[in-house]
This record gives structure tokens, C-alpha cells and sequence, in this order.
């Protein structure tokens, strides 16, 4: 179940993001991880092109997270010196922020998610 809370402040209903989830996929977030970081073997049922995909969305999409992640530190007044200067991978500078422990694609889901950042792929077409 996911909740779904309405805001005091601007009335909108907003969604509560669990961890365990990356928005618009079917995968939990912990499968998604190991396939992108290709550190452990994958206990997930999923096929080499699923696993393909998985790679190719993270790294078109890494680079706008980590961006994302340095834009939430300063508006919070963290520290953002060094991240970018240093030649680094996209990964590298997420670890940055949210280390590279596992479950470290849910601590980068969580903020951009819930700071309304989610990149929305999906479109939906009407017929009139």
C-alpha cells in the first residue's frame, strides 16, 4: 500500500515513497542496484534485457541525479565543495552524498522523489 497524504500548506495529495521502490519500475530498488553496480549476483528474475535497460536508465540518468542531489545539499546548506571538481564517475558523485553502502539507490530515490524532481518518462495519450 502506498499512502497518499494531503499537503496543510498547498491542499495537493502527495504519495509516500517507500524505500523498497524506484518510481515506474517494476524491480525493487535493491535488484536494480546490484545489476547497475555489478557487484553481487543477481536473486532477481529478469532477463538479459531487462537487466540492459535497467544499466542504460541509470546511466542516462545519473548525471541528472547527482545534480539533483547537489541542488537539495545547497538549498539544505551542506557542503558541495570538491563534488564536482574532481574527475569522477556520475556514481562516484552520488556515492558522495548518499555513500555506497547497500541500499544506496533508495537513499538517492527518496530525496529526488519527494523533492518533486522525478523525471516523468511516461506519457499517456487520450482520445477524445
Amino acid at each position: 500500500m502506498i499512502r497518499r497524504l494531503r499537503c496543510s500548506s498547498c491542499n495537493r495529495i502527495h504519495h509516500e515513497l517507500p524505500d523498497l521502490l524506484v518510481p515506474y519500475k517494476r524491480y525493487e530498488s535493491q535488484s536494480i542496484e546490484a545489476a547497475v553496480t555489478g557487484s553481487a549476483a543477481l536473486t532477481v528474475a529478469a532477463d538479459e534485457a531487462t537487466i540492459s535497460r535497467w544499466k542504460q536508465w541509470f546511466s542516462d540518468m545519473a548525471g541528472y541525479f547527482a545534480g539533483v542531489l547537489i541542488s537539495i545539499a545547497t538549498r539544505y546548506n551542506k557542503s558541495v565543495e570538491g563534488v564536482s571538481a574532481l574527475p569522477q564517475s556520475s556514481l562516484q558523485r552520488i556515492w558522495h552524498f548518499v555513500g555506497d553502502a547497500p541500499r544506496w539507490l533508495a537513499r538517492v530515490v527518496r530525496p529526488v522523489a519527494n523533492a518533486n524532481y522525478w523525471v516523468q518518462t511516461r506519457s499517456a495519450f487520450m482520445s477524445g
